[in-house]
């Protein structure tokens, strides 16, 4: 019989290999010291145990070298640790620039999952191998952690935020999917899967499934509908600003802040109008708190990062966000 324990789960993303070393190091540091104080411990008890009753030991003051080498030493240790984490960690939460974007709604208890070009999943995510993979997250209620064991990477998932993740798979498979924050009754159930396929099959998977509207595509209908495009105008409207090609940059405000816009501040700016007003606007825009959901929002701002200078069809962006 196969008693072969798993001590670890496999490697399957690029960040595994450096997370797995690093956790490795800290545990084999930690396992040295506690072992030598251990047996320094027993060999003192042993070597200086008082033999007779009485019997006097001997007066000793302090060693200033013997000082300096134990407060040295783990000072060292600790500070080639906190660099070789640091690096590890602002690699796995800085995506490269051509990272695909997918967008992941957490709500009790399930993973909603929806591709750039608008096939949606639950409790399942397909990916292409060796493809850089950014996660956008949210959640519809109470707070629930993404975790992918195989890719060693983990964020928590907070109603009313994003949050992201990426990761490089580097082995086709079928990985674990774990809400690791207890989030309620049915908490233990809400799994899913991540499944790895080579380029070609999982364009063959994407074919395969039916879409009608890409996230874009979504939200400039809700745009239109939510009459987003009777002040945001390009070029500028009397009552909000342009949206086209702002996405990635920065916005004057009218407090005199410098900030840049990106998917918080989009976010923020369709829900709660009021928090950061454009310069040169009035905070005339009402909230859309309550008319539109985490997947309309997370459309909405797909609609207004593809919205570009000259494209008229795209005439105002849905996000009286800059305003």
């Amino acid at each position: 019989m196969n008693f072969k324990i798993p001590f670890v789960p496999e490697q399957a993303s690029t960040i595994a290999r450096d997370v797995d070393q690093l956790t490795f190091a800290l545990v084999a540091i930690s396992v040295f010291f506690t072992v030598l104080i251990a047996a320094m411990v027993v060999f003192f008890s042993l070597r200086y145990r008082r033999r007779s009753a009485d019997e006097v030991g001997s007066g000793f003051d302090h060693s200033t070298l013997l000082e300096i080498t134990w407060t040295t030493i783990p000072l060292l240790i600790v500070l080639v640790t906190f660099a070789w984490g640091a690096k590890v960690y602002f690699h796995m939460y800085r995506p490269p620039a051509d990272a695909v974007q997918y967008y992941v709604t957490g709500k009790q208890w399930m993973w909603k999952t929806q591709h750039p070009t608008g096939q949606r999943e639950i409790n399942e995510l397909h990916v292409p191998l060796g493809q850089p993979t950014k996660l956008l997250m949210t959640s519809e209620d109470v707070i629930h952690s993404f975790f992918i064991p195989a890719f060693r990477t983990k964020a928590d998932v907070v109603p009313g935020r994003y949050t992201q993740i990426w990761f490089t798979p580097t082995k086709v498979g079928r990985y674990h999917l774990f809400c690791t924050e207890y989030c309620g009754a049915e908490h233990s159930r809400m799994i899913g899967w991540v499944t790895v396929q080579e380029p070609d099959e999982y364009q063959k998977w994407l074919a395969s499934v039916p879409v009608q509207q890409t996230p874009a595509s979504v939200g400039g209908e809700l745009f239109a509908r939510l009459a987003c495009t009777n002040c945001h105008q390009e070029g500028g409207g009397l009552a909000g600003p342009s949206l086209h090609g702002i996405f990635g940059g920065e916005t004057q405000l009218a407090d005199g802040r410098a900030v840049r816009v990106d998917e918080h501040y989009l976010r923020e700016s369709i829900l709660v109008p009021g928090a950061k007003v454009v310069a040169g606007y009035q905070p005339v825009m009402p909230s859309y708190q309550g008319q539109v959901n985490e997947e309309n929002v997370l459309a909405l701002i797909d609609y207004i990062k593809s919205l570009k200078p000259g494209h008229a069809a795209a005439a105002a962006t849905g996000e009286g966000a800059a305003r």
